[in-house]
């Protein structure tokens, strides 16, 4: 179901130790690619036993595992407070290590954005405005993330079926318009904090809206 997409190949497979600052600790197989089609440098990690969770699959068994998780430099490795990224980051490693699957990491900063806009898409919201008014404020879309290249990947690595580890309707709707089938949708926790309550808000706000009119994925 990728007909539509070019097709990527593996360009680097290694074995790389994680740790985080909390001190939890795992191993993945980290893939590089060739081909993708925004020519940028995203990521799979295959996480717990990734590959055992294929062959289960093909034998009729359960979807392995999987989350899209896009790059947040400020969240994921400053651990700033200002986005629940870095605690989403930090679960999806260890309850897909759990269940077995691939976490990819996809350079998407500021959805979609970059870096240098996403601090200025800061600024704005201290100035009031949320986080999705302040990225139409700088004249981009509210969400400029595209998937085809999560597709791309899935298909290289084998992935022809998953459970979607996300409470973003948006990544189940472009991953299934693009023939990904999506068994289920596992959605994150929920992580809290004073400093991102505004954040969080705006998040559950625009999915609210955006699933009254989304197909049933079940």
């Amino acid at each position: 179901m990728y007909d539509a997409l070019p097709a990527a190949t593996v360009r680097t497979q290694v074995t790389v130790p994680l740790r985080f600052s909390d001190g939890y600790a795992t191993t993945a197989r980290v893939f590089s690619f060739d081909g993708l089609v925004d020519g940028r440098e995203h990521l799979a990690f295959g996480l717990g036993d990734w590959s055992g969770a294929l062959r289960r699959h093909a034998a009729g068994g359960a979807a392995p595992l999987v989350r899209p998780h896009s790059e947040c430099l400020t969240g994921d490795v400053f651990g700033s407070q200002r986005c629940d990224c870095g605690p989403q980051l930090r679960e999806a490693v260890q309850r897909i290590t759990e269940a077995g699957g691939f976490l990819l990491y996809l350079r998407q900063e500021g959805r979609g954005i970059g870096l240098y806009p996403k601090l200025d898409a800061y600024a704005l919201q201290d100035a009031g405005l949320d986080t999705y008014e302040a990225n139409v404020a700088l004249g981009h879309d509210e969400d400029e993330r595209d998937y085809r290249v999560a597709a791309q990947m899935l298909a290289v690595l084998g992935v022809p079926e998953l459970v979607l580890l996300s409470s973003n309707p948006d990544k189940a709707e472009q991953l299934t318009r693009l023939g990904v089938a999506v068994a289920e949708v596992v959605p994150t926790g929920v992580f809290l904090s004073p400093a991102n309550a505004d954040y969080l808000a705006a998040k559950a706000s625009r999915a609210a809206a955006r699933s009254v009119d989304l197909p049933s994925l079940n």
